[in-house]
């Protein structure tokens, strides 16, 4: 005796088609993410970095020139960078010793978990 499955997923009658009334709702699209990389070899180029970050782009910057001609001008570049990162709500972080990377406020930079504990790089110790 054949199951009566396919029965029991007809309608009640025959001639009525049951249909169901989805709302149409926009998909979101995604917004491709823009990555520049400037090299900071002064306070110029610290504020061009400023004005980067608050246009939204996330900014890869080489330090590795400006930290073996003069730490100071470096601190205060990245002071500089800093404090315009913490304005938007954005991050900043070292990737290595010749690199920062800062972001905007819709991004933001994951450091690495070592057994439980968050190992920061942090700019400060540059």
């Amino acid at each position: 005796m054949p199951l009566d499955i396919f029965k029991r997923l007809k309608p009640a009658e025959e001639g009525e088609d049951e249909y169901i009334e989805l709302d149409a709702e926009p998909i979101e699209q995604r917004k491709k993410v823009s990555i520049v990389v400037e090299n900071l070899n002064n306070l110029l180029d610290a504020d061009r970095i400023q004005r980067k970050l608050r246009e939204g782009y996330i900014v890869l910057i080489k330090i590795k020139d400006l930290r073996e001609r003069d730490m100071e001008t470096l601190k205060s570049a990245i002071n500089r960078i800093k404090k315009t990162c913490v304005a938007i709500g954005g991050d900043i972080a070292g990737v290595s010793e010749d690199w920062v990377v800062a972001t905007p406020s819709f991004a933001m930079v994951v450091r690495n978990v070592v057994e439980g504990e968050q190992e920061k790089i942090s700019v400060e110790q540059m």
